[in-house]
């Protein structure tokens, strides 16, 4: 997965971290979630506030 696939990123997220509410992650913490999921292979210095407002968003919508 590369920044870039925001709504797979979200669905990992929701199965990775079932109990958290995407609301309350802090980008920092989101920024490591992201590159820590296993199929994550793209450049950690590309994750800017625009691409995890984006994936924070799907997240959100995922999850309900």
């Amino acid at each position: 997965m590369k920044w870039t696939d925001v709504n797979d990123i979200a669905i990992e997220l929701v199965e990775t971290y079932p109990d958290v509410d995407p609301k309350t992650v802090r980008f920092v913490d989101l920024h490591n979630w992201v590159v820590a999921l296993p199929d994550f292979n793209d450049d950690h210095s590309r994750g800017g506030e625009r691409v995890l407002e984006a994936i924070q968003q799907a997240w959100i919508d995922e999850a309900e």
